[in-house]
């Protein structure tokens, strides 16, 4: 049976029949043959008992009093609640699944403790034409709702609570929001998280004075939030979460304010914390985390004595004070040294994550005393030492993350017998050995989380027979062999959502998951032969990494019409045969990856469809096809990488001005390209005409918040990209987020480079249009391009003196066009060159094929020019060094890692 609102499509309907409108169902004929459940029938009446009879209530001149039928079980006629009037029961269950009160002449309120909410099995509720103009609590959260919210609840004046949270289907206009504020004078609690407002936040709400309380996160709101709002004299609750485009500032708060919860995190809230945030004696529930604020945490900080629970990122000098805390958020803060020493006196601590910072030496023993301790999060630090025993007397635990930082020694698995409550337990990216004992299955907790990444297993841990409750796996980068067991797939049947055994030695054909997996990652193995089709079959999978195996044969026809399916990573294998066509049904594809295999045919015009789609990697195939303009309309791509492959003819001009509207990143080398280079397309490029500030630690990456039976985890897949620069591969296993690059190099375009276009792209940070026929003057707009890393020209037909002044700041430099002349080496007395072999010593004639690393610095554009493949260029060395890692052209083979 559905649920009490499920049946509703619209809100509106609903509001109606508060509102003494029309009715919106059909009358229901009562079951007088059923006998309902004796839990229903006090329901009834209890709701009877909540209103008072009025004519006036209702307006229709057939109106009368259906409940006054409705009678308790001493009347033998009328005990049988399925026989009274309005009422409808299931013919079998005798469950009450239909109320047509249409017209009763009901006065009164629907309270949020009614005993109507408590007939659970209702499918159909018709309460028109009666008077609850005196309704003061309206909750209809999580219920499903779509569509414009109708501009009448705003009629319901004695409102004092309205709660239409988390309908995500259903907005509000910012028209309505006004109309609401504006009558509803009484309101004091208005909940409207997770409704799309999708607007600047109505001036009007500094006006309401009786609020209390305040929730609109996941509201899509934009601009600058009304600081006004934040002296409201009763407001004590006020939720902003995840309003990313929101910006906004704490004002001086004085002691008259009132507010217990404050929520800010993720919105775009700027400036210092005030010293005036003292003054919020009263706080109790404080999270600004993933905002924009300053690093400095004021003194007045510690007068916050009542604050039980804190969350707050990207600050560098946190002391928690003498708190009451009992949740403690500090990860993703700049903290660096030892542990915080402010930590062990926080007696009532039950949550506590310090992850993501950059913590040095050992946990403190002093840790071990919080006895209250039920999470403990020190991931991705520096924390070193051997693995703490102590941990073990911490009988509250249920989750305990500490992967990622340089813990070594030996842990016996079955010392976790001890923390019978826990679920979730990371240790990956140490240097520990996990030690597991057989005959220790029986004892140990039932994890819902385990993540063993490089702990030197070297089988399946056999403890995994009995964890039935397992929901998130990783095994990842140990030295596993042979097949995964049959008894994994049997205890984990119905549990198990993310499973990766990447980088192992697992062989064999490539096993099928469970039906519940959403995360299989099983890259870096030896699996061998064809995909089968059964992995259709997987309907809640999203992510499918089965990159750098020996897998060969066709890809499945129906792989491309999972509608679950996010990110699809098949590189380095040898697939053959034709792309399958992605997106022909509903789907939600970000990334793409099937570079590095023997695919042929024309790339599928139905990845047109791919609306959602942020990366696209066929690199290395046999791919014979036209310029991909089609592709244009995708409204997020920002990687495309077509290079090696038979891409031909013209790229002639875009259809629209608007084409590839987020392009970062494209390779078209090695193709078969002609003409003119694509200067409409580029025109277009607006992404790599702006530098984006602050990004430096962002990549490129698709992210989802996964969850098991309780815990949720967190999912990182980080694009991987390879680059051609000077002869050498270059492999970006985190793609930053600022790069952008454009490689039209080994391909038949000639004419003129575009002087305008080119130096307005002045995010570039890669450019190589080498080993074509392109002529003309070399643009002097290349100037314009400082933010540039490397450039290549060479192998063209082009012309022009290189500026004197390009060369300022590079003292080592040397040659003809330089004051200072280089030395004789050997390589200058060898005999002399073919004019298609020019030596780098023997000057510089005005058209030459050429080579040229362009690197942005403070003082303007520095050139080196040479020829071949050699470069001493600090500043190029810095950004491989940075950014990639150096990879053998023909023998390097992928390695994909998702952070565990």
């Amino acid at each position: 049976m559905e649920s009490l609102l499920s049946k509703f499509t619209c809100l509106h309907c609903l509001l109606l029949l508060l509102l003494n409108a029309t009715h919106c169902f059909s009358y229901v004929q009562t079951q007088t043959h059923t006998l309902c459940h004796a839990d229903e029938h006090s329901f009834l009446l209890q709701f009877k008992e909540s209103f008072t009879i009025d004519k006036s209530a209702s307006g229709s001149p057939f109106a009368y009093p259906k409940v006054a039928s409705w009678a308790r079980e001493g009347d033998q006629n009328q005990s049988n609640c399925c026989s009274w009037d309005g009422v409808e029961c299931h013919a079998e269950s005798g469950r009450v699944i239909g109320l047509d009160l249409k017209s009763s002449c009901l006065y009164g309120s629907i309270n949020s403790n009614s005993t109507l909410f408590r007939l659970v099995h209702l499918q159909m509720l018709d309460l028109s034409d009666n008077n609850f103009n005196s309704l003061s609590y309206l909750n209809l959260s999580h219920s499903a709702f779509s569509g414009q919210i109708p501009s009448e609840i705003s009629k319901l004046s004695k409102l004092s609570t309205l709660v239409l949270s988390y309908n995500n289907d259903l907005e509000l206009r910012k028209s309505i929001m006004r109309i609401l504020v504006q009558n509803l004078t009484s309101i004091k609690q208005l909940h409207l998280s997770d409704v799309g407002i999708y607007s600047t936040v109505p001036d009007i709400l500094v006006n309401a004075s009786s609020l209390t309380s305040l929730k609109l996160s996941y509201c899509g709101l934009y601009g600058e939030f009304p600081v006004g709002i934040f002296h409201l004299p009763n407001l004590e609750e006020l939720r902003l979460y995840s309003n990313t485009d929101l910006n906004g500032y704490f004002p001086t708060f004085n002691r008259t304010n009132s507010f217990k919860t404050l929520v800010v995190s993720e919105t775009n809230f700027s400036g210092e914390l005030p010293s005036s945030i003292g003054n919020l004696h009263s706080l109790n529930y404080f999270d600004i985390s993933d905002c924009g604020f300053d690093s400095h945490v004021p003194s007045s900080f510690e007068n916050l004595t009542q604050l039980s629970f804190l969350e707050m990122t990207s600050f560098h000098d946190v002391s928690a004070g003498q708190f009451l805390l009992n949740y403690l958020g500090l990860s993703d803060n700049n903290l660096q040294g030892n542990f915080p020493r402010f930590v062990a006196n926080l007696t009532q601590l039950a949550f506590l994550y310090l992850s993501n910072n950059s913590l040095t030496g050992e946990i403190p023993k002093s840790l071990f005393h919080l006895r209250n301790l039920e999470h403990l999060n020190l991931a991705s630090n520096d924390l070193q030492g051997e693995f703490p025993k102590s941990l073990f007397h911490l009988r509250n635990l249920e989750l305990l993350g500490l992967s990622g930082n340089n813990l070594s020694g030996i842990v016996e698995f079955d010392e976790f017998s001890n923390l019978k409550k826990l679920k979730a337990l990371g240790l990956s990216g140490n240097r520990l050995s996990v030690r597991v004992k057989s005959g220790s299955s029986a004892t140990l907790p039932k994890f819902e989380i385990l993540k063993l990444a490089e702990c030197n297993l070297t089988e399946f841990p056999e403890f995994l027979k009995n964890q039935y409750e397992l929901g998130a796996l990783s095994l990842f980068s140990n030295n596993i062999h042979g097949q995964i067991p049959k008894w994994l797939w049997n205890a984990t049947r119905e549990t198990l959502v993310n499973l990766n055994l990447g980088s192992n030695f697992l062989t064999g054909s490539l096993p099928i998951p469970s039906q519940s997996i959403t995360v299989y990652l099983v890259n870096d193995n030896n699996y061998s032969g064809e995909v089968s089709p059964l992995f259709c079959n997987l309907n809640y999978l999203q992510v499918l990494n089965l990159g750098n195996n020996n897998l060969s044969g066709m890809l499945p026809q129906c792989l491309g019409k999972s509608s679950s399916l996010e990110i699809l990573y098949l590189m380095f294998n040898s697939f053959h045969g034709d792309i399958p066509p992605f997106c022909a049904n509903k789907n939600s594809l970000k990334f793409v990856g099937l570079g590095y295999n023997q695919l042929q045919g024309m790339l599928p015009r139905s990845m047109a469809d791919c609306i959602q789609l942020e990366f696209l990697h066929i690199g290395n195939n046999q791919i014979s096809d036209i310029f991909p303009s089609w592709l244009g309309v995708l409204p997020v791509l920002r990687g495309l990488i077509l290079g090696s492959n038979a891409f031909h003819g013209i790229i002639g001009k875009p259809p629209t001005d608007h084409e590839f509207p987020n392009l970062c990143i494209i390779d078209l080398s090695n193709n078969l390209f002609s003409g003119m280079l694509p200067s409409k397309y580029m025109e277009n490029w607006n992404f790599m005409k702006y530098v984006v500030a602050n990004e430096g630690s962002r990549y490129f990456e698709v992210t989802s918040n996964k969850n098991t039976n309780k815990y949720g985890y967190y999912l990182q897949f980080s694009y991987e990209m390879i680059i051609p620069v000077k002869g050498v591969e270059l492999t970006y296993d985190q793609t930053p987020y600022d790069l952008r690059l454009i490689d039209f190099s080994s391909n038949r375009f000639e004419g003129e480079i575009p002087a305008s276009i080119i130096g307005s792209l002045r995010a570039l940070q890669l450019l190589n249009l080498s080993d074509n026929t392109l002529s003309g003057q070399i643009p002097s707009s290349l100037a314009s391009l400082t933010a540039l890393e490397s450039l290549d020209l060479s192998q063209n037909k082009l012309s022009g003196m290189i500026p004197g002044n390009s060369y300022q700041g590079n003292s080592g430099l040397c040659g003809e066009l330089l004051s200072k002349k280089c030395e004789p080496s050997e390589s200058s007395r060898r005999p002399p060159q073919s004019s298609f072999e020019e030596d780098e010593e023997a000057g510089f004639p005005f058209e030459f094929d050429w080579y040229v690393v362009l690197p942005g610095v403070i003082s303007g554009l520095i050139v080196g020019v040479v020829t071949g493949n050699t470069l001493a260029d600090k500043k190029h060395e810095w950004f491989v060094e940075t950014f990639s890692r150096r990879r053998k052209p023909t023998t390097a083979r992928a390695t994909r890692r998702c952070r565990t």
